[in-house]
């Protein structure tokens, strides 16, 4: 039954008998692991989207398992999402039978409020959101009503680019009172004095690379112009103050560039073309999802996110005394869509606008 070579080594070698039993044991898992793999597929085997033209290394490359993984945070929404219900004639209307209802709500009705704030709590955590007109988590709880009501009705070009999906408080949130990946303003180096002051943090701010860390602040605050170079040779003038950028600018833009990629778990090539980085006209269609995003996260930040700073407690202050910022990881947590692209606002009319809610 057994080899003629098994055999004779076990004559040959009387006390060493399970030598050649691993050996053929192991000979044996080797062939059946290459059959698997080559019946079952690689497990690590990735897929690749062309995203620009051939031979040019344009395309957004992810592992196979992880790019048909859904969003697990999904499943959260759905269990907190309910149909609107139409109003009938004469409903009563949530301003005249509650208290303490959020500026802006008041006319919706008492059946449409009690489920939106039942939805508001579930989303962001907070189990008596809106309970006490006293708390600052009512007044932040109001001005976030406004902000997301503007996200929908004034940047559809970004939030619905790919197809309806609006926002609402769990596209942040995730159930949780502070929305994960906010940011703060890092403290710079105590020992080290200018450009040097900004770099060399281990900090997510620049995906724990050397970068400097005040990219988010520069770019999604200050509106601070994103520039590396040109094509311009040069010998007279200062790089960053006569017309073109210098190596702190494109350090700078690096930094943001590569927190761009980490947030949307993507690489250059969805918005840039490899052949001519510098060169605005030959970019992809993304390009344009992109730099309406940054205006509006420039928006949102200034409008909105800064001005809640007098009214959060010293705990949700940053360690420079700055309040939580908003940027594309707050919204997208490392998909290029948030919640994969879910259409979160559908149920949510009230929501949706600042007018007259819609009832379908």
């Amino acid at each position: 039954m057994l080899p003629k070579w098994f055999n004779q080594w076990n004559r040959d070698n009387p006390t060493d008998v399970e030598r050649p039993a691993i050996i053929f044991g192991t000979i044996g898992v080797a062939v059946i692991a290459v059959v698997a793999l080559v019946m079952l597929g690689q497990p690590y085997r990735t897929e690749s989207l062309q995203t620009g033209p051939r031979g040019t290394g344009m395309m957004v490359t992810k592992f196979a398992a992880s790019a048909t993984t859904p969003d697990p945070t999904i499943a959260g929404f759905l269990e907190s999402t309910s149909a609107p219900v139409v109003p009938a004639a004469g409903a009563q209307l949530a301003g005249d039978a509650r208290e303490t209802v959020p500026a802006g709500l008041e006319g919706l009705t008492v059946e449409n409020y009690d489920r939106l704030l039942t939805a508001m709590r579930a989303w962001t955590g907070i189990p008596d959101l809106f309970e006490n007109p006293d708390s600052y988590q009512t007044t932040v709880g109001t001005i976030m009503i406004g902000m997301t009501r503007n996200l929908n009705e004034n940047w559809d070009g970004h939030v619905n680019a790919n197809g309806a999906a609006g926002v609402t408080c769990y596209t942040c949130h995730r159930g949780e009172p502070v929305p994960s990946d906010v940011w703060f303003d890092a403290a710079p180096l105590k020992a080290a004095q200018g450009w040097a002051a900004t770099q060399n943090h281990v900090t997510p701010l620049t995906s724990y690379t050397s970068l400097p860390t005040d990219a988010l602040r520069a770019y999604l605050v200050d509106y601070g112009t994103i520039a590396v170079h040109d094509l311009e040779s040069r010998v007279a003038g200062v790089p960053g103050q006569d017309g073109y950028p210098g190596i702190q600018n494109a350090e700078r833009t690096y930094a943001l560039m590569n927190y761009f990629a980490n947030s949307l778990n993507v690489n250059c090539t969805l918005c840039h073309n490899t052949r001519a980085f510098y060169d605005g006209g030959q970019v992809t269609p993304q390009w344009a999802t992109a730099s309406l995003g940054i205006a509006m996260v420039q928006e949102l930040n200034n409008d909105y996110l800064v001005s809640l700073e007098g009214l959060l407690p010293a705990e949700r202050m940053g360690p420079m005394g700055d309040g939580p910022k908003a940027a594309c990881a707050t919204c997208h947590k490392g998909y290029q869509r948030p919640l994969q692209g879910l259409n979160v606002i559908a149920d949510w009319p009230e929501l949706a606008t600042s007018g007259e809610v819609q009832y379908e």
